[in-house]
């Protein structure tokens, strides 16, 4: 199997297991909580997240596709940092669920409402486009001399640095402040509701309690780790001037094979998502 057709096979599985997790919540309405709500918004993310970068990769593996504008290449460095800006957010909207949810259990159908759902939904959106902005605003200023080749399969802001003329220190700075605001303070987040959630779960007298306490979370931290892992290698460094191959291979990990994942990870690690599934099955 060729690099081509093995990028085909993992981008259709992702699309299919994505779009998969957002019909079976819309048709089940157990799953109309908080938690799969967030949970539809990540596989929507993932779904575009991936999608623009996959497909013109494919492309330039068959040779149908070599060359890229530079109005293309801008809208796909953009797009793909805003919408891995938003998931940031979403994962850390997502573990503050779960610590309402499992600290607060008998207030959280108050705390964690409908209407305040669709806000921290909102934010996230908001702050993941609006804080990729102002990097795509310097990032416009930048002048390119030739041969103007990518040495990636996608356009990233290692690519641009590297092919500029100009002085890039500026839009290094930048990026690596956003990396900061965007990358480690959603992780910091993170971290925090689940050492609050853990430190609930020891607590629970019974061992039947604590694995279900457990199960409802470990799907989440699991994609959490596999996300800002290779998130902090990519971004959150002060200079862009690094390894391109090592980072192809990162880029490679957080673009295909965490959006594939994703779905699998919340399908068989949980229960209700588990027993949708299998009624669906049963009504097929």
């Amino acid at each position: 199997m060729s690099l081509a057709e093995l990028f085909s096979v993992l981008y259709g599985l992702t699309i299919l297991g994505n779009v998969s997790i957002i019909a079976l919540v819309g048709t089940h309405p157990q799953l109309h909580t908080p938690m799969y709500f967030f949970l539809c918004n990540l596989s929507f993310l993932e779904i575009w997240y991936t999608t623009a970068c996959i497909p013109k990769a494919i492309g330039v593996m068959l040779g149908t596709s070599q060359t890229i504008s530079f109005t293309a290449c801008k809208i796909q460095l953009i797009f793909s940092l805003a919408t891995g800006s938003t998931e940031c957010f979403l994962l850390a909207v997502m573990a503050y669920d779960r610590y309402l949810a499992i600290c607060y259990p008998l207030r959280y159908s108050t705390l964690m409402n409908s209407t305040f759902s669709v806000q921290l939904v909102l934010v996230s959106w908001l702050g993941g486009f609006l804080a990729i902005s102002v990097l795509a605003a310097l990032v416009s200023r930048l002048s390119f001399c030739g041969p103007n080749v990518i040495d990636h399969f996608l356009c990233d802001i290692d690519s641009w640095i590297a092919l500029s003329c100009t002085d890039t220190h500026l839009v290094e700075l930048v990026t690596f402040l956003l990396s900061i605001i965007v990358v480690l303070v959603s992780c910091a987040i993170t971290l925090v509701s689940y050492i609050y959630i853990i430190s609930t779960i020891l607590r629970i007298p019974s061992a039947q309690g604590r694995q279900k306490a457990f199960s409802t979370c470990s799907a989440h931290l699991a994609v959490v780790t596999l996300w800002y892992g290779s998130l902090i290698f990519l971004f959150v460094k002060p200079s862009k001037h690094n390894s391109m191959d090592l980072n192809k291979t990162i880029n490679i990990f957080s673009t295909v094979v965490t959006p594939l994942v994703n779905p699998f990870i919340y399908t068989l690690r949980n229960k209700d998502v588990k027993d949708a599934l299998a009624k669906t099955f049963s009504r097929m």
